[in-house]
């Protein structure tokens, strides 16, 4: 993973990390399938003039659009759903943890039905210190929450999986312009939610606050259309195993954003737990980064811009 990627990926995580936030509040006055509609609608409305303003067009009808339908619903309607939901059963901190076993779906379902993202002893090791960074982390003591509201806690383990079924099927639209495929699958996800907010939610009789308005706000363009861009960007440059790696920084950079917005302190653990995620996401990579001012990098496709002038040199271990 070059050092771009990797600063790519870090900014996403700071994305979602935040994103967990902004559900707890719009969910205090919207419930979940509206939540779900909102922050898809408004994202996908929103990439699709700024892909207008590129001078870009949405694909014909076609397989496709079949494509975009499924990635719209294991990417978007059914996991922002479900997490949703479980937030307001359980605590966040467990369901950070539920949510932190998509990249071992993400590994063993890319054994399975890829054949260039192999399984080998260094991911599971790179796999088990991960997740074990972010038990340290949240603190084990989280997990005494398990086995009370079980159907909360296997809405969360679904939709981890949904990611991961996601993140495999995902390259597929590696041809496809980034920000195409972002906003097909935005329509396609809340073409899947809309017809579940009208029948549960009855959104005509909802009275929201004004800061679950705002929340939701940020969500879609946030941490659900700056997300996605930066999603499909990184999928077909760094692989679906690596890029599975962000659940792990996610509650790194939930505890950054508190101790930057809530005046936090950071604990010793949080930095034992930056440690273990970090080699993980080596041990996932099976490389050790050596970085060297060696050049331009490659820029992102159609881009015509390089993001950065420092190239990794990688030495296998």
């Amino acid at each position: 993973m070059s050092f771009k990627n990797f600063l790519i990926l870090l900014i996403l995580s700071l994305i979602w990390g935040a994103s967990f936030l902004f559900i707890k509040v719009a969910v205090g006055t919207i419930p979940p399938f509206s939540v779900a509609f909102g922050r898809t609608a408004l994202a996908a409305v929103l990439l699709y003039l700024v892909m207008r303003s590129r001078g870009l067009k949405m694909p014909k009808w076609g397989s496709v659009w079949g494509t975009f339908l499924l990635m719209g619903l294991f990417n978007g309607a059914v996991p922002y759903t479900f997490i949703t939901w479980a937030e307001i059963h359980i605590d966040s901190g467990l369901a950070a943890i539920l949510n932190a076993l998509m990249p071992l779906f993400t590994v063993l379902l890319a054994h399975l039905f890829t054949g260039d993202e192999r399984l080998n002893w260094m991911k599971v090791v790179g796999i088990f210190l991960g997740f074990l960074g972010v038990v340290t982390l949240i603190g084990p003591a989280a997990l005494k929450g398990l086995g009370n509201d079980v159907l909360a806690q296997l809405a969360v383990m679904a939709a981890a999986l949904c990611y991961a079924i996601a993140i495999i099927y995902g390259r597929r639209l590696k041809e496809i312009t980034p920000l195409v495929s972002a906003t097909g699958q935005l329509f396609c996800a809340a073409f899947l939610t809309l017809p579940m907010m009208l029948l549960f939610d009855a959104p005509w009789t909802l009275s929201p606050s004004f800061i679950s308005l705002g929340a939701l706000s940020c969500l879609s363009l946030l941490g659900t259309a700056l997300a996605y861009l930066l999603y499909y960007y990184l999928l077909p440059q760094i692989g679906s195993t690596n890029l599975s790696l962000v659940t792990y920084l996610i509650p790194i950079t939930g505890v950054f954003w508190g101790a930057l917005l809530l005046g936090e302190r950071l604990h010793w653990s949080a930095f034992l737990a930056l440690g273990l995620i970090l080699a993980g996401i080596a041990g996932v990579n099976n490389r050790l980064p050596k970085f060297s001012l060696a050049g331009n990098l490659p820029t992102s496709p159609g881009s015509g811009v390089d993001f950065f002038a420092i190239q990794p040199n990688f030495r296998h271990r």
